[in-house]
């Protein structure tokens, strides 16, 4: 009354872990698929923010520079240099 198992029986059990296996492997593939490509999509959003801030930043300073330049001439003309 052994609990010892036939070749066949083996083989069965093998192939069933087998098949397991491979399918967890595919869902394990699926679930890396979709986090790289919402990284993806996150690295994106990050890059173009980036981009939009250093527009905003150029635009500003482009604007002072303007600003600042005005405010000299008046102050000059005030002053009777001009």
């Amino acid at each position: 009354m052994t609990d010892a198992k036939t070749t066949r029986e083996l083989v069965y059990e093998t192939n069933r872990d087998v098949k397991w296996i491979c399918k967890m492997l595919q869902r394990m593939e699926a679930q890396d698929e979709e986090f790289e490509s919402r990284i993806r999509a996150l690295e994106g959003w990050r890059a173009e923010k980036a981009g939009e801030e250093r527009r905003v930043s150029t635009i500003s300073a482009g604007a002072g520079g303007v600003v600042g330049g005005a405010v000299v001439a008046v102050i000059v003309k005030v002053l009777g240099g001009g």
